[in-house]
């Protein structure tokens, strides 16, 4: 083999044009890894100065504990014809420079075994990927605060479901379900004392953490509301004024139904606002109390001014108030449940105990429904004894 003056073998000569104008660093090393050529980009990666990595071995650059990896590389590619793996070069100044390190066999003009490595710099790549660690770090840690936060407001909102109640002669079954974590119903089942009961339902617009703020606002002054004793419509017409005027956006409405019991629960008095209508349930047959009234808290013009409507009600008697997430479902055929298809699963369920014709009711719509819930689920069943 010639060498010219700086140790270069003449066949290397030939091509040390072409691999000096990679941006790569490339280098040549012998059967016995010593390298007897590396081209310019890769002695500036290194921080070497021109000609100070030739002739040197393996073990002369990397430490003796990274030089059994780089002699197991190097037999994969002579026997396989390649390689390529990720590596770093050790810089003169002690750093390590990550690097994709590829290589293949060549031969010299003397029949000499040699072996081309090519030498990718991802310096930038490897800082790219630790920021996106560090922000999904960043972020995991954020996403498990916010899973705490919205566990603690589910509990909070768990607490504004209508509750189960025996008053006078009175029974009342409920259910709650919301389509995600929080939702935007909210029930009450408010007695007061033995003379009266109030049970309402709200369903407020959207879903999540906004709708769930709304929704405990609006609970709250419905409470306040209720201890005072307001009528029905009463409430209806205060908390539309309410929402209109400190909490109305374009887009927000919400929609409420209420009863007031009297008479040990044999006289009712019913006003609702662009919610579903009720079900009165009377020896097998089906009575819809529509509601009088339109949404509530977006327009000044829908305040309530219809009056309640009075109900007697016998013994056997059943009263539902339900939202849209049991009505507006869609099955496999896209065929919504309706009205009238919730109507015939509380027909198919009247004889039943009252817990148990709340699990046939929701298993009904469940049944129906193609897919996780889209919209809140809110269920109250007042029985007269």
């Amino acid at each position: 083999m010639v060498e010219n003056k700086i140790g270069t073998a003449d066949w290397i000569r030939h091509m040390e044009g072409i691999l000096e104008e990679l941006n790569e660093g490339v280098a040549i090393v012998d059967d016995q890894l010593r390298i007897i050529f590396a081209n310019e980009a890769l002695e500036r990666m290194g921080q070497y100065q021109p000609g100070e990595l030739q002739w040197r071995n393996l073990d002369a650059i990397f430490p003796p504990t990274d030089v059994p990896r780089i002699l197991k590389q190097h037999e994969s590619g002579i026997r396989k014809g390649h390689s390529r793996t990720e590596f770093y070069v050790p810089a003169k100044n002690g750093d390590r420079i990550p690097a994709i390190f590829s290589g293949r066999p060549i031969r010299s003009p003397d029949r000499q075994e040699h072996m081309l490595v090519t030498v990718t710099d991802i310096s930038a790549q490897k800082r790219v990927e630790e920021q996106i660690r560090e922000s999904n770090a960043l972020l995991e840690q954020r996403y498990k605060e916010m899973e705490t936060e919205l566990s603690l407001a589910a509990r909070v909102q768990q607490s504004l479901a209508p509750q189960s109640l025996v008053w006078n002669d009175v029974s009342i079954d409920s259910y709650y379900s919301p389509a995600r974590t929080i939702g935007g119903d909210f029930g009450v089942v408010f007695p007061h004392g033995h003379e009266l009961l109030s049970v309402l339902l709200c369903d407020v617009s959207g879903h999540g953490i906004g709708s769930a703020l709304m929704a405990n606002r609006i609970y709250s002054e419905t409470l306040h509301q209720l201890e005072r004793k307001s009528t029905p419509i009463e409430l209806l017409n205060h908390v539309h004024t309410f929402v209109y005027d400190h909490l109305a956006t374009a887009s927000f409405y919400f929609t409420m139904a209420a009863f007031r019991l009297s008479t040990r629960g044999h006289r009712a008095y019913f006003a609702s606002a662009g919610h579903p209508p009720a079900i009165l349930l009377s020896n097998g047959v089906i009575r819809r109390l529509e509601s009088q009234n339109g949404i509530l808290g977006c327009l000044a013009e829908t305040a309530p001014s219809q009056p309640a409507t009075e109900i007697d009600l016998a013994s056997g008697d059943r009263l539902l108030l339900y939202t849209d997430g049991l009505v507006e479902v869609f099955n496999a055929q896209e065929e919504m449940l309706g009205i009238e298809g919730f109507s015939q699963l509380v027909l198919g369920a009247a004889d039943r105990p009252l817990p148990e014709m709340r699990k046939a009711i929701i298993s009904g719509v469940a049944d129906w429904r193609r897919g996780p819930l889209a919209d809140d689920v809110s269920l109250i069943i007042v029985e007269i004894r």
